[in-house]
């Protein structure tokens, strides 16, 4: 029976040390070429069984005999879309390392990242990184991993925890069991790993240092020996070739795709069928068959590949079934060998889509950069209870600006486009008009920006629908602008407060009624409403000014208790000085306040 490696994505929050942790397991210095730091594309790295014991003698001093043929690790940018990585009935990913700065604890992106490993059921373990910046950790002189002098006795891990100073010891213990109190509010168990009998029970944590390489041996031997465990029916290679396209990239005019075989054998000769965002196949031939190198980011030519790997394919002329029509691939889709049997694929192809991007009748548009990104965006926005009428991959275009303004019709809380680490067509942007474009690179400001959004719009719609029963005013006469004494009486106010439309019934400031208002003008030209600091001259039939309204000092809308009442109820969603004007208005009318 032939196994495959374990995929194991590396993931955390920005900054905690993911990629660093992984350059020390590799002996890479990947890290430094990124920009500011910060991984800016997805990575992986094959690594095989020989080189695994090379660098962690731990794992045949600790009795683990290893059946897999190594690790294929992805290295992946912070944000939990990239840990999303999807294949049919699952995460892509086996196993997982969740890095946590231990001095940091769970961040933002690492909470997303805990809501998709659950949502997935990812096993996975957690890198407490950063241990050396804890104030006065001792670092031990030899480690287990790389270049220990045979003569000389290597210090463990646990081991060093125990010879730490009291303080020290204290401050490590205090932090590590925050974060396991953080961790159970998700629903998980966690301890430390030399502290666990039970895999399937507990998350193991275990504490390192991407600087000193301090804890990397007992990572290594823990994903080793849970792999080992757990994992050897899941691995059993598969006859078939399936794999996960992860980007396009271009290079000298030419397209290729890096992608991932999680299972199978592929052959150049193969010819593979790719979905589309509806589910139908796209059929093409292999003109470049490249596989990832052990240890390293080159690539080599192929004949054959063998699950799991990072491969890169040139391809040639990729068309649809349907139509013979040249198209473009997009990121995250799936692809397994075409054998002719196009409508079984199609079948496959379908249900699997579906199952990622699941509408509502009513809601948002979404677009993303890939299909996991996309499921992430969709999974995180249903926790925050965000419903979704459509969502697509690729930059925002003139079809989406177009449905979000036919929302406008249907429930104005819906017609905004969130897009995740997308752009916006020049096309769409010409249309664009008042449509809101929530854009970032960033899941949870994403969310973050667009609950806001949705939470202001919700007050909006409510006061608007508040403010169609009556409106709240407070007007300040103006008595050196008198236009007119009578039919109708036409003189200069100022708006205090609230907001002064047409047809607004006014009382004064002692409780008497004035009139309507029937026109509104500010520099001679007729207005519907006049807001607040605003002067304006309005006419009111029926009234006299000299024998009715010259003695008086303000003028209010004129509401009936009912509707003070009702407003009151919403109070929230009234600013103060409103909410001044409806007491003083209360007070005039004699209110129950």
């Amino acid at each position: 029976m032939k196994i495959r490696q374990p995929i194991v994505t590396v993931c955390g929050h920005v900054d905690h040390g993911k990629t660093s942790i992984l350059d020390c397991i590799r002996d890479s210095c990947v890290q430094t070429g990124e920009a500011g730091g910060i991984t800016q594309k997805i990575s992986f790295t094959s690594y095989p069984t020989e080189q695994l014991k090379a660098a962690c003698p731990l794992i045949e001093s600790s009795g683990i005999k290893l059946n897999i043929p190594g690790f294929l690790f992805i290295d992946t940018p912070g944000h939990a879309a990239f840990t999303n990585l999807r294949k049919r009935g699952g995460s892509l990913a086996d196993m997982a390392v969740l890095v946590i700065d231990i001095n940091e604890g769970i961040k933002p992106q690492t909470a997303e990242v805990i809501q998709i490993l659950k949502h997935n059921k990812t096993p996975f373990v957690i890198a407490l990184n950063k241990i050396d910046n804890i104030s006065g950790w001792r670092i031990p002189q030899h480690s287990a991993i790389r270049g220990t002098p045979s003569s000389e006795k290597s210090i463990g891990l646990k081991e060093n925890i125990e010879l730490q100073s009291q303080n020290v010891k204290q401050v490590f213990n205090e932090r590590y069991m925050t974060i396991i109190g953080s961790l159970n509010s998700y629903g998980f168990d966690a301890d430390l790993y030399h502290n666990i009998k039970d895999f399937t029970k507990k998350i193991a944590l275990v504490p390192c240092s991407a600087k000193t390489k301090e804890g990397l041996p007992e990572l290594i031997m823990m994903l080793c020996g849970l792999s080992e465990k757990y994992l050897s029916d899941k691995l059993k290679l598969g006859k078939d070739a399936k794999g996960i396209v992860l980007e396009i990239k271009k290079e000298k005019s030419i397209n290729y795709l890096e992608a991932i075989l999680y299972d199978g054998e592929l052959s150049k000769k193969d010819e593979i069928a790719i979905s589309d965002i509806k589910g139908d196949p796209i059929i093409t031939k292999i003109r470049v068959l490249e596989e990832i190198g052990p240890l390293c980011a080159k690539f080599s030519p192929k004949d054959n590949v063998q699950a799991s790997t990072g491969l890169r394919m040139q391809l040639i002329g990729p068309k649809r079934v349907s139509s013979g029509e040249k198209i473009d691939i997009l990121p995250g889709m799936p692809f397994v060998v075409y054998k002719g049997d196009k409508e079984k694929i199609k079948k496959e192809f379908k249900k699997e889509i579906s199952e990622t991007i699941k509408t509502d009748k009513q809601g948002i548009i979404v677009k993303a950069d890939s299909l996991g990104s996309l499921e992430a965006l969709l999974i995180l926005l249903k926790q925050s209870n965000i419903p979704i009428v459509k969502a697509g991959i690729g930059n925002i275009n003139k079809t989406d600006i177009i449905s979000a303004k036919a929302n406008l019709d249907i429930n104005e809380l819906d017609a905004v486009i969130a897009g995740f680490n997308v752009d916006i067509d020049e096309e769409a942007k010409e249309i664009q008009g008042n449509t809101k474009i929530l854009t970032e690179d960033v899941i949870y400001k994403l969310i973050e920006n667009l609950t806001k959004f949705r939470e202001e719009k919700a007050k909006e719609i409510e006061k608007k629908r508040l403010m169609q029963l009556t409106t709240i005013c407070k007007l300040k006469i103006l008595p050196q602008y008198v236009f007119r004494n009578t039919k109708p009486a036409i003189f200069g106010v100022k708006v205090e407060g609230g907001k002064l439309i047409q047809n607004l019934n006014l009382i004064s400031n002692d409780n008497e009624e004035i009139g309507r208002v029937k026109n509104i003008q500010s520099e001679n030209k007729g207005v519907q409403e006049a807001t607040e600091g605003m002067e304006v001259a309005i006419s009111i039939p029926g009234s006299n000014f000299e024998r009715k309204i010259s003695d008086k000092t303000h003028l209010y809308s004129n509401i009936t208790e009912k509707q003070f009442k009702n407003f009151k109820k919403n109070k929230d969603l009234l600013s103060n000085n409103e909410i001044k004007i409806l007491q003083e208005i209360a007070g005039i009318k004699k209110f129950s306040q």
